[in-house]
């Protein structure tokens, strides 16, 4: 029987204990031929699915050599062969391989990602949309729902970032999601903030994005353009925001809005301090420091769930040096440490134990007890060294 088809990350959890012969699907995002120190030329793949990219190495005495050199960038492929893990260099080599194209059925399945990411996804686009529906200001929640209806299919193809966090096609409603939720709890502890002010700011904090990380409509590749790297996201998002704002206020709807207080220009006024502040500092990119209580809220909840993020995606990929102990993942600061476990009482460890088959003399532990948490599971030490779309302007 064929054996089920993996995605990038589910082959590198599998080979992390030794090698797996498996069939990858991805697209073939680029094919270069590159040189050793010595000289010696070899061919580099790129690999991207939904969720995440791998570097392909084929070296020139290959037996595959040959016809990796015959593959086309942009295309779907299934590669078949055995993968290993290369702790040495960070990286996994496949040997003993052969590629196919895809069929256009199996394209279209692969490009909408692993059903739980997919799942995930729909969820939180759904949860942005309820809550900015929620809002009870008309005028952001009309700026919102403006914005959603317009670039709603484009966000839900664009990354949070091109590396680092959420790099990955969708990643962008993620984060903005679970900025949402964190800000709606803090709200209710810190009920002096802005609550429809901050969630507006988050959705609209780096819609700049849309036009700097966007992935193509069928394909996980992220082109650049040049609209982006002259401007970049946040001078883009806040000139997206002024024009929609000022479409907004030209409506039948907004004619009795000059009368509401805050005043429409100061809402304005604060909403674009967001995007342009979230940063927090001037040397990361923000030309202006936070300077109101929802202005520093929106960075740190950014940053927290941006951080978080980076955790998660390490304990996953990053190769591990000893026991509970894994390799740093940049920009954290340090090598990444397996978190604590969450404490199970009394009661329940016991019903957990009283499940448990009768083996005295082998000495079981559950996830809790040994210390780990299943969204964090501890892993065993491997024996191996330590734009085809127009801008809106």
């Amino acid at each position: 029987m064929e054996s089920e088809w993996v995605s990038i990350n589910t082959m590198r959890r599998e080979v992390a204990s030794g090698p797996g012969k498996f069939p990858l699907r991805a697209q073939l995002a680029d094919l270069r031929t590159r040189s050793t120190k010595s000289n010696s030329s070899y061919l580099e793949l790129k690999l991207v699915d939904a969720e995440t990219t791998l570097s392909l190495k084929v070296w020139g005495d290959a037996p595959e050599h040959k016809s990796a050199a015959s593959l086309q960038a942009g295309l779907f492929y299934e590669f078949l062969g055995t993968w290993r893990s290369n702790p040495e260099y960070k990286s996994h080599d496949l040997s003993e391989w052969k590629t196919r194209i895809l069929t256009d059925e199996e394209t279209s399945a692969f490009l909408s990602g692993p059903p739980e990411l997919q799942n995930r996804q729909k969820e939180d686009y759904d949860f942005i949309c309820g809550t900015t529906k929620a809002l009870a200001d008309p005028r952001l929640k009309e700026l919102t729902g403006m914005f959603l209806h317009r670039y709603g299919e484009r966000f839900r193809r664009t990354a949070a970032a091109r590396d680092y966090h959420h790099a990955r096609r969708g990643g962008l409603v993620e984060h903005v999601a679970q900025m949402m939720r964190s800000a709606v709890k803090i709200c209710e502890a810190y009920p002096q903030l802005n609550r429809d002010l901050l969630i507006t700011g988050i959705l609209f904090h780096d819609c700049g994005k849309l036009w700097e990380n966007a992935y193509e409509p069928r394909g996980f590749q992220m082109p650049y353009t040049e609209i982006s790297e002259l401007l970049s996201h946040i001078p883009f998002g806040v000139e997206l925001v002024n024009r929609l704002w000022h479409q907004l206020m030209d409506t039948d709807e907004a004619a009795h809005w000059h009368t509401m207080e805050p005043a429409n220009d100061s809402v304005r006024l604060h909403l674009m301090h967001l995007i342009l502040s979230h940063h927090g500092e001037l040397e990361f990119g923000s030309p202006v420091v936070p300077k109101t209580p929802e202005a520093i809220a929106l960075h740190y909840i950014d940053n927290l769930d941006a951080k978080l993020e980076m955790f998660a995606q390490g304990y996953q990929t990053s190769p591990q040096l000893a026991r509970n102990v894994l390799d740093r993942v940049r920009p954290l600061p340090g090598r990444l440490v397996r978190p604590l476990g969450h404490y199970v009482p009394r009661a329940e460890a016991a019903d957990i134990w009283d499940e448990l088959p009768s083996t005295p003399d082998t000495p079981v532990e559950t996830a809790h007890q040994n210390g780990t948490s299943p969204a964090f599971k501890e892993e065993p030490v491997p024996e191996s060294p330590d734009q085809s779309e127009a801008d809106p302007f």
